[in-house]
């Protein structure tokens, strides 16, 4: 699985997990919000598992919040999130040298996360990455577009691309696997996130990249 190369013009890539290490940020907001319903979570290390899916579904799934529950946490964890979360951000080390070499090769580079599309905004300018997509694409607020597959579809009609051939959607958990299943794209998943190879086989991922610099060579 990891022998092959491929030629894609356009790559899809996720945010937390495969373009940046988001853990502080998250998690700390996640704590944050878990503590207004009198839950303290002293290491954050058993909050990795809400890096990757929807926000809500994650409340409900670990949690088992009910729906109005959830909504509240989500509320709480945006309270923090906007004011600190979105600044406690780092740019895995190898992105901004392999985004240059995908440029330089004719690639584009479209955004395509879960987290709400004015976050992912204010991210990609605070790191100095919004040189390399041509389109940021995310979640919106209201929760009407939150689901991996909905934010891949959403990227891709908005930038008119109907040869599916050419997209490959780039992540480090299921999430970003599945949903590029559904929407009949090659699907690659990275091992320096927040999934692992299980995982990511399991959900049917066409690669797997340990490393930065393997993506590279394969894309």
């Amino acid at each position: 699985m990891n022998g092959i190369q491929m030629n894609k013009k356009y790559i899809l890539l996720d945010l937390d997990g495969t373009v940046i290490d988001s853990r502080e940020g998250i998690t700390r907001s996640v704590r944050y919000a878990l503590k207004h319903f009198g839950i303290e979570v002293p290491d954050l290390r058993e909050l990795y598992c809400f890096i990757g899916p929807p926000l809500g579904d994650s409340f409900r799934m670990f949690y088992h919040f009910s729906a109005q529950e959830a909504e509240i946490a989500v509320q709480e964890y945006r309270k923090r999130y906007s004011s600190q979360g979105v600044h406690e951000n780092k740019v895995y080390e190898g992105i901004p040298a392999l985004f240059k070499k995908w440029q330089s090769e004719g690639k584009q580079l479209l955004l395509c996360t879960s987290k709400p599309e004015v976050f992912a905004f204010q991210i990609v300018k605070e790191l100095g990455l919004e040189t390399y997509f041509t389109f940021v694409g995310g979640a919106t607020l209201d929760g009407l577009r939150q689901e991996k597959a909905d934010v891949i579809r959403y990227v891709l009609r908005a930038n008119a691309i109907s040869n599916r051939e050419e997209v490959v959607m780039i992540g480090d958990r299921k999430y970003d696997i599945e949903g590029a299943k559904q929407n009949g794209i090659t699907a690659g998943g990275v091992l320096y996130g927040f999934g692992n190879r299980q995982e990511l086989e399991q959900a049917g991922a066409d690669f797997i990249a340990a490393a930065v610099e393997d993506l590279g060579k394969i894309v």
